[in-house]
């Protein structure tokens, strides 16, 4: 939503963002499911404030959304990005005009059990699911795509 300043000044969204896949060893993934849309299950992502870097945006949302201090684990740029057109629903949010967001791809490997402090202004629930299962389940086809390539990326068995 667009926020006021204390000069009065309306600031928008940036129209960049980051997506954070949050996994395992295993490639268990941590799926967030919308507060104010339920069966929407996501990982983390939010957009850049002014003077952030991404990875800076991307350590900063993994802690408003879980909890979890990515500067402890090891945050993998990705160096890859996508835009996507900006549901309608969603648009107020950016200045008059903007209809597309760059997405850029971080995954963050955090040990099994760590323990998970979702927002509830932002989300009603999250869970931990196999990676196959964990992309069936995003509404995000961007989302879905980075957790298909986890076993990719990682030299991980996967089983």
């Amino acid at each position: 939503m667009p926020t006021r300043s204390s000069t009065n000044i309306v600031r928008y969204k940036q129209p960049v963002s980051a997506l954070v896949v949050i996994h395992t060893p295993k490639l268990d993934v941590l799926l967030l499911e919308r507060a104010k849309h339920p069966g929407y299950w996501q990982s983390v992502t939010g957009s850049a404030e002014l003077g952030e870097t991404l990875a800076d945006t991307a350590r900063r949302e993994v802690f408003e959304e879980t909890g979890i201090d990515a500067s402890r684990y090891t945050l993998d740029d990705w160096k890859r990005s996508s835009v996507w057109e900006i549901f309608l629903e969603w648009r107020f949010r950016y200045a008059p005009g903007v209809t597309h967001n760059e997405e850029h791809i971080f995954s963050l490997c955090v040990p099994d059990g760590i323990p998970i402090a979702i927002s509830p202004a932002e989300h009603r629930a999250f869970m931990w699911l196999p990676w196959r299962q964990a992309a069936e389940k995003c509404f995000s086809y961007t989302n879905r795509d980075t957790i298909l390539e986890l076993p990719h990326r990682f030299a991980h068995s996967t089983g």
